[in-house]
């Protein structure tokens, strides 16, 4: 029954996942951590990989108490007023009394459970390690291909790709067959390619791409994949989910609601 349910406060839970991601420590866009203020105590979280409208319903309907994304709100640059879409979003979370906690960077390059290190897990690669030249360290991953798979060209692994993060992805082969290395960066991190290049990958993956990422991959010599922003970071902050479930014994549901993006 209810009364049973296991809780625990804000507090704890801003300090337990401040531990997990170190949140503090990183340089962001926007604000890590506790965003919209909601109940004090918190027997159940909403994961997704947004804070959209269908989100914050979701959970409502879901009864959370707080929700858990990457991507949170006042990032750098936008505008201050409260109107319109964000108005909507807010007075969802005020009415409801629902807490609004959002990590970005931090839950990128967590070594565990980070967006990064859990596409290195999927891809089943050896020496899995950051890019040192980027900061913050762990936003772009290299990884070497087993002996066993080196036979698999561009077209294989974007295949690969696809059929692990369900979605048709956008592959632009550029480079030679031997696909010994590979480096991605989720999300938006396709202006990363340039230093993938230089640390010796093959092959570059992230969620997006723009029109000079094309030429780059051409003029480099380097396999390009699109996977998709959304696609590339659902599996951090499922993980992260799953990991506070199991630390506090609350109530986590992810929320995955399709983004073809």
């Amino acid at each position: 029954m209810n009364q049973h349910k296991k809780t625990i406060s804000r507090a704890e839970l801003q300090q337990l996942l401040e531990e997990k991601l170190t949140a503090s420590r990183i340089k962001d866009y926007c604000p890590n951590g506790l965003q919209v203020e909601g109940k004090n105590q918190i027997s159940k979280v909403v994961t997704g990989v947004t804070a959209s409208q269908k989100l914050l319903d979701a959970a409502v309907e879901a009864g959370a108490d707080a929700i858990l994304v990457h991507h949170g709100y006042f990032w750098k640059g936008e505008s201050y007023e409260i109107t319109g879409m964000k108005k909507r979003r807010l007075q969802t979370l005020l009415t409801h009394d629902i807490n609004l906690l959002a990590y970005h960077l931090p839950l990128d390059v967590q070594p565990e459970l980070g967006n990064n290190a859990r596409l290195g897990q999927l891809f089943a690669l050896e020496n899995v390690r950051p890019l040192t030249t980027v900061e913050p360290l762990g936003v772009v991953m290299l990884g070497d291909v087993p002996a066993a798979l080196q036979q698999r060209n561009a077209a294989d692994w974007a295949a690969v790709v696809g059929t692990l993060l369900q979605r048709q992805p956008l592959l632009h082969a550029a480079g030679g067959d031997a696909i010994k290395t590979l480096a991605w960066c989720s999300g938006g991190g396709q202006g990363y390619i340039d230093v993938a290049f230089a640390a010796g990958a093959d092959l570059f993956l992230s969620g997006e791409v723009s029109e000079q990422t094309i030429h780059s991959a051409d003029e480099l010599g380097i396999h390009f994949i699109a996977a998709g922003h959304h696609a590339t970071e659902r599996y951090g902050i499922e993980a992260l989910g799953h990991w506070l479930a199991a630390t506090t014994g609350i109530e986590v549901e992810f929320i995955d609601l399709h983004n073809p993006a």
